[in-house]
């Protein structure tokens, strides 16, 4: 029994001074670690050039020529994420950076050694660069400025509508691509705006809908939409014909003098509305051999009033 309890000791002391052996040996390589990676190296990193703030038009030509070979010197740990990648970006400005020509950016690589030591970082010293200067082709694409139309399917709470039209923050947008494609396009769509049971004003961001078209962006690519909601109401108006292009040798009388037009108006006009803000003409010019009535037309209407209609739809004639 002695025995067995002297045994059992002795193999729980070797177990624990393996794992202090074991756990030495881990303490330590983590300091060899950090004692490695806290000297100095020399090594040549890839930096991969980006250009910024050019026209929308240009296309960079995706070129593996397109980079700076830098030979730098850090610490141990700056160096550690170049483990995992291939190169590290940097931007330039198309604006201030390059000089262009027809087809070409020219970077100067020395003389902006300050912009990439920036870029980079001050745990990195630049050693030297190559190659002395760069040159990153481009393409340009056709583009031109199209407007914009609104698709919406708005469901208005019973009395309400919007006041007046829609505002878009902008009206057109630049295409940008293939000129095949570009010069078929004439306008483009918002995706459809869908509401329900509206009473209050509309805000909102739309996309640039670009379905149709694969090879082509648009700038920008999404438009703003904002619509004054109110009360509305309906009103009618007894307004009178007048015929227009009748020749001064003819003579007619027609039926009825007036028609009656209704319409629907935001509440804070209603009252407004007066018989000059409309006008319906029966034209002359547009009748027929043996015809006899006149189909009358709405030439004026307020901007505030929607939905506007005619309770009559033709005007009888005789001739005198």
């Amino acid at each position: 029994m002695n025995s067995n309890k002297k045994f059992n000791i002795s193999g729980y002391l070797e177990k624990r001074n393996v794992k202090r052996f074991s756990l030495f040996v881990v303490i330590a390589f983590i300091f060899l670690i950090f004692s490695k990676l806290s000297n100095d190296y020399k090594q040549t990193i890839k930096l991969k050039v980006k250009i910024a703030n050019i026209q929308d038009e240009i296309v960079l030509q995706a070129d593996s020529t397109n980079t700076i070979n830098a030979y730098i010197e850090a610490k141990g740990f700056a160096l550690v994420p170049f483990l995992f990648k291939d190169a590290s970006e940097v931007i330039l400005d198309g604006k201030t950076d390059v000089i262009s020509n027809s087809n070409q950016f020219i970077f100067d690589v020395q003389k902006h050694q300050y912009l990439i030591e920036g870029q980079l970082g001050k745990s990195y010293k630049v050693l030297s660069l190559k190659p002395d200067t760069l040159l990153i082709s481009y393409s340009k694409s056709a583009s031109k400025f199209v407007p914009i139309n609104l698709r919406e399917s708005i469901k208005y709470a019973i009395g309400y509508d919007v006041k007046d039209n829609f505002n878009l923050d902008v009206d057109s947008v630049k295409v940008v691509g293939p000129s095949s494609e570009v010069n078929k396009i004439e306008v483009l769509e918002t995706k459809i705006l869908e509401l329900k049971d509206v009473k209050k004003d509309i805000s909102e961001k739309l996309e640039i809908n670009t379905s149709e078209y694969e090879n082509i962006e648009v700038f920008p690519k999404t438009v703003n939409i904002s619509g004054t909601v109110t009360k509305f109401t309906e009103g009618t108006i007894e307004i009178p014909v007048t015929i227009t292009n009748k020749p001064n040798s003819v003579n007619i009388n027609y039926f009825p003098k007036t028609v009656t037009i209704a319409y629907y108006v935001d509440l804070d006009k209603f009252n407004s509305i007066t018989i000059k803000d409309f006008m319906v003409e029966c034209n002359y010019a547009n009748i027929e051999d043996n015809q006899t009535y006149f189909t009358p037309k709405i030439t004026k209407r307020p901007k505030s009033v929607k939905r506007i209609s005619l309770k009559q739809k033709r005007i009888d004639f005789i001739k005198l």
